[in-house]
């Protein structure tokens, strides 16, 4: 049976954005508080879902049955483990003082001029190590945003900041779910997939680094709150598990065990409170659950209606139309057929592999090596997902913050440079390294 190809199945999407990013828009350019969550997510999205349910062609039945199985996504569902545990943890944290432990000893050890720089770092060092955006901010998150306050620095700009680092990890560590479904997908060897990887995320974030130096971020003297410096050994010793390789949920979990066992002796910390605490802690996620799930179900009527094979096509189109070199027109067609995918669906790793089959006839046609390929489809995934106002990361910090999404998405500025520098490098570095020369002498 042909794979179906239709335009019409992308507009449920179209309606989603066009309600909860111009709702947003309408409110913020009106002067309204909170302009974003005028109109909740979750409910946002519910019109095109219910659209992109009549658009389909299938069974009703059939219809139901492929939301649902979206909904029950590994990944997404994965993601919402993530995002339940991470709200406990922040919430355990702070509740114990080791979120005012965290921002006590930041503010004596890192220079307030280096702030925004050094958090980038310790961002990109954790995400590295744990392979996961979401479990490095759940992480980061609270610390961060009570060294913001202390020190006066601009929360959406804070916020960009932690994004950056973040994506950083996760589209360059070798445990992170991208870089898994990148190189299976493509059909190359983690190693390789990593090394081709760092040629391009190290300038970029060197330069990310030089353009953040350049902010003022000590206009304001900060306050170091009195705190119980201990209260923030949780959080290195979370680091540490993570750095040796834990799983996130074993990370997450620790940390919500240690958080509270060193308020239990530090400050005599409750067990009901605890109890309370982490419950308060999830019902803070409970939006972003929310969209994570139905996400999970629209792209999956929107793949299987046609919407993710149109893309393709005229991605390959225009490719051919502007580029000569075989290998230019591959590598474009990799990074505009993820980046176009990811806007699409808003999960970096669902759209590697919704895209990873096209983007590999694409690399073999074009005599593009495995490599690169992989390099490409990931860098381009966490490029957009890490710029979405409407991806998980900008929402959570949305969340965490109480700033709307597309204030944040704004100042993620690794990811933007991190697509200037790969596009530089498909333009300016020919040839492009080929099949034939990666490929195992026989």
């Amino acid at each position: 049976m042909p794979t179906a190809v239709s335009a019409r199945a992308l507009l449920p999407l179209g309606l989603f954005l066009a309600l909860f990013l111009g709702t947003g828009i309408y409110f913020q350019l009106s002067g309204v508080d909170y302009a974003f969550y005028q109109l909740a997510s979750p409910v946002a999205i519910f019109p095109a879902i219910i659209l992109a349910i009549l658009l389909s062609r299938e069974a009703f039945e059939e219809r139901i049955n492929t939301f649902v199985a979206g909904v029950g996504n590994r990944n997404i569902v994965t993601m919402c483990m993530i995002y339940l545990l991470a709200g406990a943890f922040s919430t355990v944290a702070a509740a114990t003082g080791g979120v005012d432990a965290m921002v006590a000893l930041g503010l004596q050890v890192i220079p307030t001029s280096f702030l925004l720089p050094g958090l980038f770092i310790i961002a990109a060092v954790i995400s590295t190590a744990m392979g996961t955006s979401m479990g490095t901010l759940g992480a980061l998150a609270p610390v961060a945003l009570g060294l913001g306050q202390a020190a006066g620095i601009d929360l959406p700009l804070l916020a960009g900041v932690l994004i950056s680092g973040a994506m950083f990890g996760d589209n360059l560590s070798i445990i992170s779910d991208t870089t898994i479904a990148a190189t299976r997908t493509q059909g190359c060897e983690m190693r390789d997939k990593f090394r081709a990887n760092l040629k391009l995320s190290i300038p970029a974030a060197i330069i990310t680094i030089l353009w953040l130096m350049s902010y003022d971020s000590a206009a304001v003297p900060p306050t170091i709150p009195e705190a119980n410096l201990w209260l923030s050994l949780p959080y290195f010793m979370i680091i540490i598990l993570a750095v040796m390789g834990l799983n996130v949920f074993a990370v997450l979990t620790l940390g919500i065990i240690l958080a509270a066992a060193f308020g239990m002796v530090a400050v005599g910390y409750e067990w009901v409170a605890l109890a309370k605490d982490i419950y308060e802690g999830f019902t803070s996620m409970q939006e972003i659950f929310l969209l994570s799930l139905l996400i999970g179900g629209l792209s999956a009527l929107i793949r299987q209606q046609g919407g993710l094979a149109f893309l393709a096509q005229a991605v390959s189109r225009i490719t051919k139309l502007l580029f000569k070199d075989k290998q230019q027109r591959a590598a474009f067609g990799v990074a505009g057929l993820t980046g176009l995918t990811n806007f699409a669906v808003a999960n970096n790793t669902v759209t590697i592999l919704l895209s990873g089959e096209v983007g590999k006839k694409l690399a073999e046609e074009g005599d593009l090596s495995p490599r690169q390929s992989a390099s490409l489809l990931d860098i381009f995934a966490c490029v957009v997902q890490g710029s979405l106002p409407y991806g998980a990361q900008a929402l959570f910090m949305g969340a965490s913050f109480a700033l709307s999404p597309l204030s944040i998405s704004v100042h993620s500025y690794y990811g933007f440079i991190l697509a200037g520098v790969a596009l530089a490098m498909i333009i300016w570095r020919k040839p492009l390294e080929s099949r034939t020369a990666t490929e195992p002498a026989a």
